[in-house]
């Protein structure tokens, strides 16, 4: 493969890089409070081990964050009436309202750093994000690839949204179908 390769060695080098910090930084401090208040706003009540499989985290780093978190009574947790082996946990109202001003801060964040790009670049941004999360949808988890018809009806489907279709810039539609 040629730009393909170097590419994607561009942009493993630019995550392990300065991807990294950046994840380091957002995560550090908080230990994983907000992708835990995250996943119960968006789920509901979850067991320990539901929570550190959404995390990607051991279980002693889930009790730490539930620990932290039920400090702060942001969660509550109860033993399942049905099975009293298991734990299950609840987000309060307090936790509720840490989450969306986390997301709050994450939108605002991410505004400012569009407000750095400009409109063109912002524009490119979300069009080729758009493009790239599309292709990738197509794609099997075996591997398999998408016949150029799947391609067609699928950035058919998505060329009329606001940012415009496949490989135009913003410019409008443009994937067939």
């Amino acid at each position: 493969m040629g730009f393909e390769q170097e590419a994607l060695d561009e942009l493993i080098e630019h995550m392990r890089g300065r991807g990294a910090s950046m994840q380091e930084r957002l995560t550090h401090s908080t230990k994983g409070e907000p992708l835990v208040l995250h996943e119960l706003a968006v789920h509901g009540t979850r067991t320990p081990s539901q929570l550190a499989a959404a995390a990607d985290t051991t279980s002693g780093r889930i009790s730490a964050v539930l620990a932290s978190l039920e400090k702060k009574g942001f969660i509550t947790r109860t033993t399942d009436p049905n099975d009293r082996r298991v734990t299950l946990v609840n987000m309060t109202e307090a936790g509720r309202a840490a989450d969306q001003r986390n997301f709050e801060v994450l939108c605002s964040t991410v505004c400012w750093v569009f407000s750095q790009m400009g409109e063109e670049h912002t524009r490119q941004l979300v069009d080729r994000m758009n493009e790239f999360a599309t292709y990738l949808s197509l794609c099997g988890p075996d591997g398999a690839r998408p016949t150029q018809e799947q391609i067609d009806e699928a950035f058919g489907a998505s060329a009329h949204g606001e940012w415009g279709g496949r490989g135009g810039g913003g410019g409008g539609g443009g994937g067939g179908g």
